[in-house]
């Protein structure tokens, strides 16, 4: 292949294919599963929103390009035992989507443009309104039938909260959710107090919960927030450590906090 050539998604399946050739393909790549394979495909992602975070786009544009050979090494899999292939999956999601913006598509077609002026609330109403039909088509009639149990826990709770809300059950201002959050931190002081760790357990889920419904009436991600909070935390210690060499000494937790102190004044 001379420099000025490219390899196109049609080499990339057929790469796929070839890895997994029961006579010459990769020994690896022939043992996989989807499960044993969902692992490498989470660390995917969370390559590419890393690289979204750093601005780099230079690794973004590699990164992207393992998340799509997940999705390749998924859709071979799935052809060979004759469910569906790459491009069903590219069909399926491009009529959902058109299905989705009858905004944008007005005939459902790729080739309808919409004459009117796009009123945004409308379109909202209107795109969980089919995502709703949807579920019911699917047989998932509960408002909650399809939030993944394997969504981290702060997003699976948020959305969660958001689905919920989406048919009235919700605070109308974020007053009560602070004072809900007040009231889950007593009850989990009083199951420490108590000792009883299954209790202690289960009322700091509930904190944490009340957190993640206080987030969403901010408008805040909690799991980016968390994110911010934590890189913050890394920022501060790293700092702390420039003063303190915890290799060559073993310092009081007063001496550590005066020196916490004293980062975080500096505005670390």
């Amino acid at each position: 292949m001379s420099e000025t050539e490219k390899y196109t998604l049609d080499d990339l399946k057929h790469l796929m294919s070839r890895l997994r050739d029961p006579n010459t393909g990769c020994p690896w790549d022939l043992k996989q599963t989807y499960r044993s394979i969902t692992a490498y495909t989470l660390e995917e992602v969370y390559e590419v929103v890393d690289a979204i975070d750093r601005n780099d786009l230079t690794h973004l544009s590699e990164e992207l390009g393992d998340l799509l050979f997940q999705i390749v090494f998924y859709c071979q899999l799935a052809e060979e035992e004759n469910q569906f292939n790459f491009d069903q999956v590219v069909s399926k999601i491009t009529s959902k989507l058109v299905r989705r913006h009858p905004h944008v598509f007005p005939d459902g077609t790729l080739e309808s443009v919409a004459s009117e002026s796009i009123d945004q609330q409308a379109v909202k109403e209107n795109w969980h309104a089919i995502k709703q039909q949807e579920r019911h088509k699917k047989g998932e009639k509960k408002i909650l039938d399809d939030v993944p149990l394997a969504l981290p826990a702060l997003k699976r709770a948020a959305k969660l909260q958001k689905r919920a809300a989406s048919v009235g059950f919700d605070w109308d201002e974020v007053a009560p959710v602070i004072e809900k959050v007040k009231e889950e931190l007593q009850e989990l002081q009083q199951e420490i107090d108590s000792g009883d760790q299954k209790r202690t357990e289960e009322e700091l889920g509930d904190l944490l919960f009340s957190c993640v419904n206080l987030a969403r009436h901010c408008s805040v991600d909690p799991e980016r927030a968390l994110e911010l909070s934590s890189n913050k935390f890394k920022r501060r210690f790293e700092a702390m450590e420039s003063e303190i060499d915890f290799s060559q000494e073993n310092p009081s937790l007063e001496r550590m906090e005066k020196a916490w102190r004293e980062v975080k004044n500096a505005g670390n």
